[in-house]
């Protein structure tokens, strides 16, 4: 595995609970994950539990900017960037 990155993910429609837990919403099907994964891996992982009719997943190189998003998303940022 390597190291644990970030990745910007969007999903339609909203995943199941049990992998919405790993997934910190920003908007509605928006979501940071922090994962040690391969995005191809995290990709494939999410594609099969979920069957989205949409998919995105795309690693971040910095944290993003943002404004507007679901509350307490800036302190769950900020948590892993410590």
């Amino acid at each position: 595995m390597q190291a644990p990155a970030l990745y910007l993910v969007y999903l339609e429609p909203e995943p199941p609970a049990e992998v919405g837990a790993a997934l910190r919403p920003l908007a509605p099907g928006l979501y940071l994950t922090h994962s040690a994964q391969t995005r191809s891996r995290l990709y494939h992982e999410l594609k099969r539990r979920c069957r989205p009719r949409r998919l995105l997943v795309a690693p971040l190189a910095d944290a993003p900017k943002f404004k507007g998003m679901q509350s307490g998303a800036l302190a769950w940022l900020r948590a892993r960037e410590g």
